[in-house]
């Protein structure tokens, strides 16, 4: 799941200066989950911006906004209204914001509502914690599925480093060591000669940016 954030509606307000009419286009998934792009997001933000002045023409919320297909369909539904507006205002991930740029025909203005913050996953409270760092060549089934590229902070693969103390990490003293929480994971499931095998370097290659898939 990728959490986003709305931003400060003065900063909306700025990236907004030029344009009066406009189209709202929320998500269905990710940003409905965390509260930064479902209905209640679109009809709160409808009411601010029409209490700053703005013209809303229309909004919608495709269930994935990042998946062109969903995406179209909804435009489709919507195509009077967006061609009566000047700016697309988008309250999704940067993901959603792209993708709508990608698809959109009218050269309508795109801005983004909100800040994408991490990749999450979400427990049975409805929290949500940052797991992936998506780095494009997972380490998990070497590390008995946890992440040191992301639960430490420095993102080591080779072991902790020498400020962990009583299990805790040094850049924050409230946070377990990723590679304790390893250790003791491995040495749970009796895996802790794994650690012993030595390892070549990871192929950084696989994680320049930008990354495609090519489906054929």
């Amino acid at each position: 799941m990728i959490i986003s954030q709305q931003k400060p509606l003065e900063d909306l307000l700025s990236s907004l200066k030029g344009y009066n009419k406009i189209f709202l286009v929320g998500c269905g998934e990710c940003a409905t989950d965390c509260k930064s792009g479902g209905e209640p997001e679109i009809a709160k933000m409808q009411q601010l911006l029409e209490a700053a002045g703005k013209v809303i023409t229309g909004s919608c919320i495709p269930s994935a906004p990042c998946v062109a297909a969903k995406l179209k369909t909804e435009l489709a539904k919507n195509i009077k209204a967006l061609r009566q507006s000047e700016a697309a205002l988008i309250l999704a991930c940067g993901l959603g914001v792209q993708s709508f740029k990608n698809n959109d025909r009218l050269d309508l203005a795109v801005l983004p509502a909100s800040d994408t913050l991490f990749g999450a996953v979400m427990d049975a409270q409805g929290n949500f914690f940052e797991k992936c760092s998506m780095c494009a060549e997972c380490v998990l089934d070497v590390t008995a599925g946890i992440c040191p590229i992301t639960l430490c902070p420095k993102s080591l693969l080779n072991g902790p480093c020498g400020g962990v103390n009583q299990g805790k990490c040094e850049v924050d003293n409230q946070m377990d060591c990723a590679w304790v929480l390893i250790y003791k994971e491995l040495e749970k499931n009796n895996k802790l000669e794994s650690l012993k095998e030595i390892r070549g370097p990871k192929d950084f290659k696989k994680s320049a940016r930008p990354h495609k898939l090519i489906m054929k």
